[in-house]
């Protein structure tokens, strides 16, 4: 903590430590806090600067006034609650860490949004100790430790931005409420509901323009979109959870993820017919009814705090959920794909076929990993010599000739046929075993 004016001080609810001794007492700002209220609150209406390889810790309430700016480039454990009517922010060269680990619950609130480099929510006083109330935004990380972030009931948001991750996500700790995402990059929105952590997966997109918001609900979307309004072919909407998906900014249409859980997926959904599938349904604000997206369900995978994912392309945003749907007919005169590849060079199966595609040479094929991520793309797709034969092609996160895991993806094809474009889409399984 640096300033012309330093003042040795202790204060019983304020402690700043460098790492480098035991609590020694280091110097504050003149002034720095115009008033130490009665009722245990800290209010800033100065400058306070945390800087790197220091700890400063406050052990009551902390209001940062209207004046009052304050820079973490250290460590900061806040015990008690946080009220921002100021600037909180950081230097991006620096390695912050906010610390919000009271042993009651804590209030999060303010006119201003609150900036972090990174933020550790870890409070074990009850399931769900943050009342979020205001605006928290991560520039780097955050660290779900230890307890749920309640945003919905008091119109809070979690913004992550262009490189920002979480970590340590699941029924024990997310955001239920809104989580806003900035950028292009892949992304696990950190939501859920009540005591249930259901994610969804925004896979990347092109540009750094794009802006999406995600909340998670443990609830009957039919009460508001009704299931009696939907699409022929579509059989059973789920009537226990939904998410709302916005685009606050740019223009992209995103590859979707939705996770499948055993303690919040009606049990119907994991068990389909022979004539039957699982797809994304989106309920269309234009013709007011839900409309089938489609997807590909991807296998269980062991460690991962949801059941399965059901990934798709979709058209819009608004609200979706999943739903059983019939299988559509293909035409067996047309295309032939062949959805299993083995590409261990015995020369069985050792590309992704589709017999009949050299009579439409004006098409494209796209593959996505199960995230939603595009392993693979190629136009004028053929059975000689451009095919797919198990390895990415180097686009987005994937890198060039890597060989890719063995796995359910989905491919998107689309060609001319004629006149008019024709799209099908579908799973691919490898096995690289």
């Amino acid at each position: 903590m640096k300033n012309k004016n330093l003042y040795n001080v202790k204060l019983p609810a304020f402690r700043m430590a460098s790492k480098k001794c035991s609590y020694c007492a280091l110097g504050l700002f003149a002034g720095l806090f115009s008033s130490y209220k009665v009722n245990a609150q800290m209010v800033n209406n100065g400058d306070v600067k945390v800087d790197n390889n220091t700890i400063l810790s406050i052990y009551m309430d902390y209001e940062n006034a209207s004046s009052g700016k304050f820079i973490n480039d250290g460590e900061v454990y806040v015990f008690q609650n946080w009220k921002n009517d100021g600037v909180v922010g950081y230097n991006t060269a620096a390695n912050g860490k906010t610390f919000f680990i009271g042993e009651q619950d804590q209030i999060l609130e303010g006119g201003q949004p609150s900036g972090f480099q990174n933020i550790i929510f870890n409070n074990l006083n009850s399931p769900i100790p943050f009342h979020l109330a205001t605006t928290f935004s991560v520039n780097k990380e955050a660290d779900f430790k230890k307890g749920i972030v309640d945003a919905d009931d008091y119109d809070g948001l979690v913004v992550f931005n262009e490189n920002a991750v979480h970590k340590n996500t699941g029924d024990q700790s997310f955001v239920d409420g809104k989580v806003q995402k900035k950028g292009q990059k892949m992304f696990e929105f950190p939501v859920g509901d009540g005591q249930f952590y259901r994610p969804s997966i925004h896979a990347a997109n092109s540009s750094v323009n794009n802006l999406y918001t995600t909340q998670y609900f443990n609830k009957n979307s039919g009460n508001q979109y009704p299931h009696t309004s939907k699409e022929s072919g579509i059989q059973l909407i789920n009537d226990k959870e939904y998410w709302e998906v916005r685009q606050n900014e740019g223009d992209e249409k995103i590859v979707l993820s939705l996770t499948l859980d055993t303690d919040t997926t009606p049990s119907d959904f994991f068990t389909q017919t022979s004539g039957t599938e699982l797809a994304i349904v989106r309920w269309d604000e234009t013709t007011s009814k839900w409309v089938r997206e489609g997807g590909v369900l991807s296998n269980e995978i062991t460690g991962e705090t949801y059941s399965h994912l059901l990934t798709g392309p979709v058209k819009g945003y608004g609200i979706f959920t999943m739903a059983i749907v019939t299988k559509k007919n293909t035409d067996k005169d047309d295309l032939i794909v062949y959805n299993a590849i083995t590409p261990n060079g015995d020369g069985i199966n050792d590309s992704f076929h589709i017999e009949g595609i050299n009579k439409y040479p004006e098409n494209k094929v796209e593959i996505y990993n199960r995230w939603g991520v595009k392993v693979y793309e190629a136009n004028s797709y053929n059975e000689t010599d451009v095919m797919f034969r198990g390895y990415s092609d180097g686009r987005v996160t994937i890198n060039r000739g890597d060989k890719l895991p063995t796995g359910t993806y989905f491919y998107i094809l689309s060609y001319k046929k004629e006149t008019k474009m024709v799209e099908k889409s579908g799973y691919l399984y490898i096995n690289n075993q």
